[in-house]
């Protein structure tokens, strides 16, 4: 499922009495906070794209924006909040994870000294394995 368009979702922000700013994400029933208004949008464009590509990766459709009623105080802030979801799933998925790997100590000397790149092999092999050039979103 490809979804290239860049979608704008409606959002509710509230200033909290710590300061914060808590973030209501109606169409996707989840909230997030943020220390500044700016931070919050940030912090609710990350939530709405973390939850799209997980969304997608399980086959179900994206809600819409404005599929649900949004409800405010009359001292809330009601915005929009924009997430081009393919380009999120690009950042998200070049994202490196360390993972840790055990060789024997021989193993490491020889590949040491034979200037080996770890993280170049393991991806490469991993790769092989899958069957897998590339993959590209």
């Amino acid at each position: 499922m490809l979804i290239k368009e860049r979608k704008a979702y409606p959002i509710v922000i509230s200033k909290e009495s710590d300061g914060f700013f808590y973030v209501e994400i109606p169409d996707f029933d989840i909230a997030t906070q943020g220390e500044s208004i700016a931070d919050a949008m940030e912090m609710a464009r990350d939530a709405i794209g973390l939850m799209g590509i997980d969304f997608m990766d399980d086959g179900k459709e994206i809600p819409e924006p404005g599929s649900k009623e949004v409800i405010a105080d009359k001292d809330d802030i009601v915005t929009l909040v924009d997430v081009d979801f393919m380009e999120y799933r690009k950042k998200v998925d070049n994202k490196a994870v360390k993972k840790n790997c055990t060789i024997p100590y021989w193993l490491n000397v020889e590949a040491e000294k034979a200037g080996i790149n770890y993280s170049k092999l393991l991806q490469e092999a991993i790769m092989q394995v899958l069957g897998i050039s590339k993959k590209v979103y």
